[in-house]
């Protein structure tokens, strides 16, 4: 039986990746700080190593303890991570770097691997840790994976659009599950058109898999749904999920003004963010329906505390936008 490394693995795409793994038969070891709770503490199938990542010798020592024959990479957020991980790991079956959609820097519709340019990332930016340079840096991990399969190494990277589904730290779409469920009237910016590309956190960690298994050393695969609802579409099918009654009120940034803009609600994008998937779908992934992606969804979001009410407005300027509407 194959052993798998995930390198993080207790949070959001990390929890998912490793309960994919393991539903496909592999053994699973963690790898991280334990700074989070272990969601699979109790699960003896699933090993534990503490490690920082960013101590070279730990990782090393990692390499020679648990002896992977996948290194899935979750929290490589610096070029140097990926240099690192891709040396030590340099004589596994397969290492996947997570990266993302943010690497790319032109505006393509869609954004192609191997054609959409990705960002430009300076030695500086390189060793940042502000948001501002997240793309950059995942763009310069990107760079990293291709340098390492030249040199040998059956490295991979995975590009995810925004992400949602269970456990959802980042509250972008929780933020319109909430309004939803519980006001009969809520703002959308713009028309509804509005259309940034999400992917099911599930299939985030089926993309991982496939390409560890499938993929080619020194490729980048693009990861998102099949289909892209625009913000109206996918504000309607939360409803359905939710089985909630609401009517949408579009505003637009005249209407929003001088409270509001488009971009301070979650999801929003005046640009269309769009990543073509037909390269990974020709590795034999296949991505959920949204509407049964949100089914899932929207069951863990009623149990969880979250509203994302600190991710976009605050119900009482929406409230004043709906009463000047």
């Amino acid at each position: 039986m194959s052993t798998v490394l995930c390198i993080g693995g207790t949070r959001f795409i990390g929890r998912a990746t490793v309960a994919e793994f393991r539903e496909h038969g592999y053994d699973v070891t963690l790898c991280n700080r334990g700074r989070h709770s272990n969601p699979f503490a109790d699960d003896p199938r699933v090993e534990h190593v503490t490690c920082d990542r960013r101590e070279d010798d730990q990782l090393q020592a990692v390499a020679e303890q648990v002896d992977p024959d996948v290194v899935v990479d979750l929290v490589a957020y610096h070029p140097r991570d990926v240099r690192v991980a891709t040396d030590v790991f340099a004589d596994v079956d397969a290492y996947v770097f997570v990266s993302s959609g943010a690497a790319y820097a032109a505006e393509d519709v869609p954004k192609r691997e191997g054609k959409t340019e990705l960002e430009p990332c300076t030695d500086a930016e390189a060793v940042d840790d502000t948001a501002a340079t997240y793309g950059k840096r995942k763009a310069e991990g990107d760079r990293a994976v291709f340098e390492a399969a030249a040199d040998g190494v059956r490295a991979m990277s995975v590009r995810p659009t925004i992400v949602y589904g269970p456990h959802d730290y980042t509250e972008r779409l929780d933020y319109w599950l909430a309004r939803i469920d519980a006001y009969d009237r809520i703002v959308v910016p713009g028309d509804g058109g509005s259309l940034h590309h999400l992917v099911f956190v599930e299939d985030v960690a089926s993309a991982l898999r496939v390409v560890a298994e499938n993929g080619t050393a020194g490729e980048a695969y693009n990861v998102a749904g099949r289909h892209a609802p625009p913000l109206g579409e996918l504000i309607e099918l939360a409803a359905e999920a939710l089985a909630a009654d609401v009517t949408p009120t579009y505003a637009s940034a005249r209407e929003l003004a001088p409270d509001l803009e488009p971009d301070a609600f979650p999801l929003y994008r005046s640009r269309p963010h769009l990543l073509a998937t037909e390269k990974l779908a020709s590795l034999g992934w296949q991505s959920t329906p949204h509407a049964a992606a949100l089914g899932t969804t929207v069951e863990e979001h009623r149990r969880s505390d979250r509203d994302g009410s600190d991710r976009g407005p605050r119900r009482d300027v929406e409230r004043d936008v709906l009463d000047r509407l």
